[in-house]
């Protein structure tokens, strides 16, 4: 890439050859500066890192590249002493983006919680939504079209009683990956994750109705 940071990073050629892509146009104009004008690679269901910007060239080679940013970043010390490199596809991961940090409820009542999900694996099937911490779940309505490795609008209705609450959302994809809680997710990465985070987000509903972030 042609940024300060001369973003570097290798690809496995069968993914190259596969659905990657080099934009020109989003939405029906040249895409932006701040997207990447004039290219940028599309690497469709892998982390975004993977998708540089400002694309100046691409190098075809027999083996990784080992470049700053799949040797010294983006590589992560796992609890058994491993380091694991080249993470490349977005686990499963949704996101409540109303309420969600900042913002108010007003009143008890009814309120429509919405949010977003995705995956690298492929379609969202399924999103869940707590209200009481993860104690129990329900079903929240997917908002078509549902797309392989796209964003996938959620919704569910929730009747506040004006008391404290903790909401969650977790997704599951149709290759059965399910977005974990924060403590799996560090029984299995380790404390370094946060290149590749994707657990579980919790919002805290105070009594007063403001909304705050909480590990929950």
């Amino acid at each position: 890439g042609a940024d300060a940071s001369m973003m570097n990073i290798s690809l496995p050629l069968e993914k190259v050859l596969d659905d990657c892509l080099l934009a020109f146009y989003q939405n029906g104009e040249r895409i932006r500066p701040e997207n990447g004008y004039p290219v940028r690679l599309l690497v469709p269901g892998w982390e975004g890192v993977l998708n540089v910007k400002w694309l100046r060239r691409l190098r075809l080679t027999n083996r990784p590249v080992m470049a700053r940013n799949e040797t010294a970043k983006y590589t992560e010390l796992l609890p058994n002493g491993m380091a694991e490199q080249f993470s490349f596809v977005m686990g499963v991961k949704s996101l409540i983006t109303r309420p969600s940090y900042g913002q108010q409820l007003d009143n008890p009542g009814l309120y429509q919680i919405t949010g977003l999900a995705w995956s690298g694996h492929g379609k969202i099937v399924k999103v869940e939504v707590s209200a009481d911490g993860g104690k129990s779940w329900a079903d929240a309505q997917l908002q078509e079209p549902v797309l392989s490795k796209c964003f996938t609008r959620f919704r569910i209705p929730w009747q506040w009683d004006g008391k404290k609450a903790v909401l969650k959302s977790r997704a599951i994809d149709d290759q059965g990956n399910q977005q974990p809680e924060r403590y799996e997710l560090i029984q299995a990465k380790g404390q370094q994750g946060y290149f590749h985070y994707h657990a579980i987000v919790s919002w805290a509903i105070a009594d007063d109705g403001s909304v705050s972030h909480v590990y929950a």
